[in-house]
């Protein structure tokens, strides 16, 4: 993998699309370049390779499904697919090819960049931070949430509260503090903002979201409950 920020061939020809997708994942921290036809797509892939690839399937001088098949075994960055395309034997095809993921349109942009980067993460073999309690899944470099069995999503400003007060559990974090971390989401800290935020959260969350704790005229702390001892005895069947 490549040092400094890491690199994103993006291939998209939808113009509205594609500036999301550039813009966005440059204020994520990589570098992003465009391709918008499916021939630059693979000439840029092998010039000049990058970390990963995000690729739609329907491009103006050929498919997508070409671009997989001429890059398989030559290209070793993973292709997150982007597409309209619903169709299990599309989703199937792209696999198939050698697609390490697929991201159907229309889509969550935090998703999409949770994805790119746990493939990234399990490409380099490295472990994931992961925070569980009660019935939720936190992945934290993944930027993902799974309550039960269903993904849960929060926007940025939500999963960025949400992750401060995961990494420092029974602290209390002060509304200016939360407003901080979400500046670059919100523009300007607003404390007033992060109730509002914390409140749509805890929404999402459901029951589990108790432990997510009010304290009162400075902010919010986590306060996941103690697992049992190994001593507790057993309830009665």
């Amino acid at each position: 993998m490549s040092h400094g920020p890491l690199r994103v061939l993006v291939v998209e020809d939808e113009a509205t699309v594609a500036a999301t997708l550039v813009q966005g994942m440059r204020a994520e921290g990589f570098a992003v370049y465009l391709a918008t036809r499916a021939d630059e797509g693979v000439r840029l892939a092998f010039a000049d390779p990058p970390d990963a690839i995000v690729l739609d399937i329907n491009l103006p001088d050929r498919s997508g499904f070409e671009v997989l098949e001429e890059i398989q075994g030559r290209c070793t960055a993973p292709v997150v697919v982007l597409t309209g395309r619903l169709e299990l034997g599309d989703r199937l095809k792209c696999f198939e090819l050698g697609a390490a993921d697929y991201v159907a349109k229309p889509f969550y942009f935090e998703e999409l960049v949770a994805r790119i980067r746990s493939r990234l993460r399990a490409r380099e073999g490295v472990t994931p931070r992961v925070v569980n309690w009660a019935d939720v899944v936190v992945n934290l470099d993944g930027r993902t949430v799974v309550v039960g069995d269903a993904p849960v999503a929060l926007t940025r400003s939500e999963f960025d509260i949400l992750a401060y007060l995961l990494e420092r559990p029974k602290l209390v974090a002060s509304r200016r503090i939360l407003a901080k971390r979400t500046a670059l989401s919100l523009g300007e800290p607003d404390v007033r903002t992060v109730d509002v935020h914390v409140a749509r959260v805890r929404k999402k969350l459901g029951e589990a979201a108790a432990a997510i704790v009010t304290v009162w005229g400075i902010g919010y702390r986590f306060d996941p409950p103690d697992p049992p001892e190994s001593g507790d005895p057993k309830p009665a069947s």
